[in-house]
Order: C-alpha cells, then structure tokens, then sequence
C-alpha cells in the first residue's frame, strides 16, 4: 500500500512541475492551444513515472514484456 502512495504521490509531483515549467516557459499570450499541450505533455509525464515505478516495484523479477514460450 505504500509503495502505490508513493507512486501515485510521485506523479502527482511530477504533474505539476512539468505543468508549472512548460507554463513558465510557453511564450505570451497563452492560447486554449498552449494549456492543451501543457496538459497532455504533463499527463504524458505522469503516466511515464507510474509505468516506471509499476514496472520497477510489482513487476520485479517477472518476465514484464514478453512471455518464454515452452519447448516442445
């Protein structure tokens, strides 16, 4: 249960640093445009570090991307 708060808090983080440093650095005036690529790059982000910290915790020592197949 920790590890999954720790997870989800650590996205949360990265939401809004990667949300408030595209903000700061997108040029004047901002359009609808601008916040909707601010929203999905942080969104993207987000979903990158719980993908990583799924894959680096629960999934450790298991064959994540692909499956052996059994010899015959």
């Amino acid at each position: 249960m920790r590890q999954i708060v720790l997870i989800v808090s650590a996205a949360l983080v990265m939401f809004g640093l990667v949300a408030a440093i595209m903000l700061r650095f997108m040029p004047e005036p901002l359009t609808d445009s601008d916040y909707f690529v601010v929203g999905t790059v942080a969104t993207l982000v987000a979903l990158l570090v719980v993908f990583v910290g799924v894959v680096s915790t629960k999934m450790k020592g298991q064959d994540v991307f692909f499956k052996r197949r059994e010899k015959r």
